[in-house]
């Protein structure tokens, strides 16, 4: 049987609560709020329809709220040096889960507008990217042993921005709101081009070592 003095179990406690401090801060916070808010921005869109036409504004503001979340929780981990491991992968898989649902749901739900939906073969083009890029992550951590180098790129952040974009001005039904569509699949395509390019010049590296 292990007996701890007391000041060893102060100091476990101490070093606890400084991790939960540095793990679930404020803009760690931010980002599981935005995940949060899928299955109601879903909702919205899906008992949208005739005498409900205000639920897609409802799940337009939503998705603004969602939108100007994942500037602030990045901004707030940076000017309060509240950077975190987690946080870093829990803002990544929050934006995939918002853009993907949106995508998905402006495109399968029925009861939306024709010229509101997204077609399928850009559906396909956003989920088949990132299905990539976390299959390509997994075999570089694995192979690297736990070493995963690869950060957003200038390109990985302007598709999500055009993504974002084009769902908000699907959602409020701006006249030419197909010509947003293409600049995000553009992106779309190249940012993956280029994350398969530095996913394969590091597994590369890590050969030659």
């Amino acid at each position: 049987m292990i007996v701890l003095d007391s000041s060893a179990t102060v100091a476990m406690a101490d070093s606890l609560e400084q991790y939960c401090y540095y793990t679930m801060n404020l803009a760690n916070k931010i980002s599981i709020s935005r995940i949060l808010l899928i299955p109601f921005f879903i909702a919205c869109i899906l008992y949208y329809g005739e005498g409900r036409e205000y639920l897609r504004f409802v799940a337009l503001g939503i998705f603004l709220l969602a939108t100007i979340s994942d500037a602030v929780d990045g901004g707030i981990a940076r000017m309060k040096n509240q950077v975190t491991e987690l946080g870093m992968v829990l803002d990544p898989i929050a934006d995939k889960l918002l853009i993907i649902s949106a995508f998905i749901a402006l495109s399968m739900i029925k009861v939306i507008p024709e010229s509101l939906r997204i077609p399928a073969w850009a559906v396909l083009i956003v989920i088949s990217r990132d299905v990539m890029i976390v299959l390509g992550s997994m075999v570089i951590y694995f192979v690297n042993k736990g070493a995963l180098k690869i950060k957003p790129s200038w390109l990985g952040k302007a598709t999500t921005l055009f993504q974002m974009l084009t769902i908000l001005v699907f959602l409020s039904a701006f006249k030419y709101h197909r010509f947003f569509l293409y600049p995000a699949i553009l992106f779309t395509v190249l940012s993956a081009i280029d994350y398969i390019w530095r996913g394969s010049k590091q597994l590369n590296e890590t050969r030659k070592i």
